[in-house]
């Protein structure tokens, strides 16, 4: 249980969350596998391409404009348009905002993308939703446990690397060096199975059991938070690539097993 958010507190956001889930599925929704204009933000870690739409933008504002009417003094991080500071205070709760994480396939007309939202008690975030309104998956996680459409989710045993499915977004672009992408092939070569390319939605998998690891580097935030509470309190665990937390994104392993996650950080760190 979060040391700053009661039970009651948890369950006024993880309602809240559904609001927001569906305010941003009205606007996602209407662009996806419609005819798009895609601008580039840029290089993006070993890709000069960095997209994005103005469904991402305007799915951000709609979040944000709810989070504020409803909690005025909450700061906002967001991909698209940035922080807004309403407190300094350290204990001050913090929502951390992906309208859509996946562009990439969101522009290939692929359903694995996803809107994150996540709730930070000030020290970690507690609370996390990753929606997939066209599959109408909708998964949050909290202290009060994990759940798909409101039914409960667990990660499955793997305690070995060899009886494992690996996931990856990108194993040729969006890792942040070559040496990244060395180590992650270390553990793909001791994988029972690699399926690469599912954005947000294959740490779902684990989160729900069918999955059993996810390796990226590069990440920011708003990558990564909203998806920690969702795994963890799945039974899994979230850290960096030498064990400490994943908060800030950059190395992130996602594990459903922890004998397995510790034999993948013996491996990435060899």
């Amino acid at each position: 249980m979060s040391d700053n958010l009661n039970p009651d507190e948890i369950k006024e956001y993880v309602d809240f969350l559904q609001i927001l889930g569906n305010a941003a599925a009205e606007i996602t929704l209407k662009s996806f596998r419609a005819p798009l204009e895609v601008s580039n933000k840029g290089r993006k870690l070993q890709s000069d391409f960095d997209p994005v739409t103005r469904a991402d933008r305007d799915a951000e504002e709609v979040i944000r404009r709810l989070i504020h009417e409803k909690y005025p003094a909450h700061n906002l991080i967001g991909e698209e348009h940035g922080h807004d500071n309403f407190s300094e205070s350290t204990d001050s709760i913090n929502w951390i905002i992906d309208p859509i994480d996946g562009t990439r396939s969101f522009i290939a007309g692929i359903p694995l993308w996803g809107t994150l939202v996540a709730v930070n008690d000030g020290t970690k975030p507690v609370i996390g939703m990753m929606d997939q309104p066209y599959l109408k998956e909708r998964y949050i996680g909290s202290p009060l446990g994990s759940t798909l459409n409101g039914a409960p989710i667990r990660c499955r045993a793997c305690p070995d690397v060899s009886l494992a499915t690996l996931s990856t977004t990108d194993p040729v672009q969006l890792f942040a060096t070559d040496e990244d992408r060395k180590a992650f092939e270390r553990v793909a070569k001791k994988a029972n199975m690699v399926r690469n390319g599912y954005d947000c939605y294959a740490y779902m998998m684990v989160a729900s059991g069918h999955m059993d690891v996810v390796i990226e580097s590069g990440l920011e935030s708003y990558d990564i938070q909203p998806l920690i509470p969702i795994i963890e309190n799945a039974g899994g665990v979230v850290t960096s690539w030498d064990g400490s937390p994943a908060n800030l994104g950059g190395q992130v392993v996602a594990c459903g097993d922890r004998a397995l996650h510790k034999q993948v950080l013996d491996i990435l760190n060899s």
